[in-house]
């Protein structure tokens, strides 16, 4: 990498970027193999909003909002009853699917992701949200929604012995991050991001990155700010921009400070 921390067209590539740096992801489990699971998606949607997932050791069969298939997934404890499962289509390689499932209080979140050719104003990676609930349980708790919850906060996450980075949620829209050790060492950008809550101190956390063509999904517990685990993906274009790049990995994290702005000015404050 250039000297020149400014000049984008150094830094690296996504691909560039993966070796090693799934050091710490965490031992992906085969509890939802021989489940088949019915999400009822939030609100109303022309092909009725009932995706369907049949797992079983190694691949899933799936289908959802119009697209299907039968793909190798893995999926990671989060929490008791919680998983985070996540596939590549087979079919259409510049899509991605991140499913979070909560088998003790009956809900679930399903993000589709488009890997695209960014055009002015936009990401090369675009994310869809869908909440919904799975068919046959009784959900309980609050509804998967979004959340301004990690607003202020700034969290250090170690991903391998040689990665690490920070993050600072600046507002619903936008988050900093910055690498503090790495081949991406001194970098540091802002980015758009989207955060919805799961369970209490549960946040599913995503962006999207204007330099690199990517995108990224990750679930943290932040119950135990010292403590924090995380479980992700990231998904974006090789450096010749010819081919998707998926992979998964995890981060141990730790709040390093708390942000408390002017009521009146809380950047959690809806605009307008």
């Amino acid at each position: 990498m250039s000297n020149n921390l400014l000049d984008t067209s150094t830094w690296l590539p996504l691909d560039g970027l993966a070796p090693g740096f799934d050091a710490n992801k965490a031992t992906p489990v085969q509890d939802l193999a021989g489940t088949k699971l019915t999400v009822k998606i939030d609100g109303g949607r022309s092909d009725g909003g009932s995706f369907v997932f049949e797992f079983d050791a190694g691949t899933v069969a799936w289908s959802a909002g119009g697209r299907s298939g039968e793909d190798r997934y893995e999926a990671f404890a989060v929490a008791e009853g919680l998983y985070y499962a996540q596939w590549q289509s087979g079919a259409d390689p510049e899509f991605s699917v991140s499913l979070f499932l909560d088998l003790d209080f009956g809900r679930a979140l399903f993000i589709g992701a488009v890997l695209g050719h960014a055009e002015p104003g936009e990401t090369a990676v675009r994310h869809e949200f869908l909440p919904g609930v799975i068919a046959g349980s009784e959900p309980t708790g609050e509804p998967v929604a979004e959340t301004t919850a990690l607003i202020g906060r700034r969290v250090e996450w170690v991903y391998s012995d040689i990665h690490a980075y920070e993050h600072i949620y600046l507002s619903p829209q936008w988050y900093t991050w910055q690498c503090l050790a790495g081949p991406e060492r001194g970098l540091a950008d802002t980015d758009t991001n989207t955060t919805f809550q799961i369970r209490p101190g549960i946040y599913v956390f995503t962006w999207r990155e204007k330099v690199i063509p990517c995108g990224s999904v990750t679930i943290a517990d932040h119950r135990d700010v010292r403590a924090i685990r995380s479980h992700g993906y990231l998904f974006g274009w090789d450096e010749a921009g010819t081919e998707p790049v998926h992979f998964t990995f995890g981060a141990h994290g730790r709040l390093i400070s708390m942000t408390a702005h002017t009521p009146e000015l809380d950047p959690a404050l809806p605009l307008g």
